[in-house]
C-alpha cells in the first residue's frame, strides 16, 4: 500500500530530526574554538550554520503552529554559541515539527500559513512551507557537513534514513531519540 502524502511529511519531519541530531552529536566532539572557527560557506563558521537552522526552524514552525513570532526569532543570530546550548534546543524545534506534521490531515496540506514578516503577511500553503522548511535544513546541513570535513572529527553520513535494508545503521540514534522503525514508518 503506497504512504499516503500525510505520511511522506511525518518521515521528512523525522528525518529532519535525526539528521539534526546525527550532525550535532558529530559536533559535539569539537572543541568551541573549532565549532566557532571561520570557514568557508554561506555563514561563516559551523556555529553560524547550524545557528541559522536553528533560527529559521523556530521562525516557520512557530508560523506552521499558529503563531505571530517572526522575525523576532532571528534577532540574535548566534542564540546557542555552544554545540551543549544547541542540541537540547534544536531537538525541542524538531519535537514541536513532529508534533505538528503528527496532526496533519490530507486536507490540511493545502491550508493556508500566515507568516509574520513584520512589514508584511506571507501567504503559503502549508505542504509548500514544509517543503521549503526541509529543503532549507537539508541545504544548511549539507554546508555544515563540508565544513567538518576540515576538521578532525569526520562527518556523519546523512543519507541512510529512508531505506529500510539500512535501517540498522540508524537504529542506535534512533533509540537515543526513543524512536524505532514503527514509530517513523508506522505499523
Amino acid at each position: 500500500m503506497p504512504a499516503s502524502l500525510v505520511q511522506t511529511f511525518r518521515a521528512f519531519a523525522y528525518n529532519n530530526a535525526w539528521a539534526n541530531h546525527r550532525l550535532l552529536t558529530t559536533c559535539a566532539q569539537l572543541s568551541q574554538a573549532e565549532f566557532a572557527a571561520e570557514r568557508t560557506g554561506f555563514f561563516p563558521s559551523l556555529q553560524r550554520t547550524l545557528n541559522h537552522i536553528y533560527v529559521i526552524d523556530l521562525f516557520y514552525v512557530d508560523a506552521l503552529e499558529g503563531g505571530w513570532l517572526g522575525p523576532k526569532a532571528w534577532a540574535n543570530e548566534v542564540p546557542c554559541p555552544s554545540v551543549a546550548e544547541l542540541k537540547p534546543a534544536q531537538c525541542a524545534i524538531d519535537q514541536r515539527l513532529l508534533a505538528v506534521c503528527d496532526a496533519l490531515t490530507p486536507d490540511q496540506l493545502s491550508d493556508v500559513v500566515r507568516i509574520n514578516r513584520d512589514t508584511t503577511i506571507q501567504i503559503e500553503r502549508r505542504d509548500r512551507l514544509l517543503m521549503h522548511l526541509f529543503q532549507h535544513a537539508i541545504h544548511h546541513r549539507g554546508q555544515a557537513h563540508a565544513m567538518l570535513s576540515a576538521t578532525s572529527v569526520a562527518p556523519p553520513q546523512l543519507d541512510e534514513f529512508f531505506a529500510a535494508g539500512e535501517a540498522p545503521l540508524r537504529a542506535g540514534e534512533f533509540a537515543e531519540l526513543g524512536w524505532t522503525e514503527a514509530t517513523v514508518w508506522g505499523g
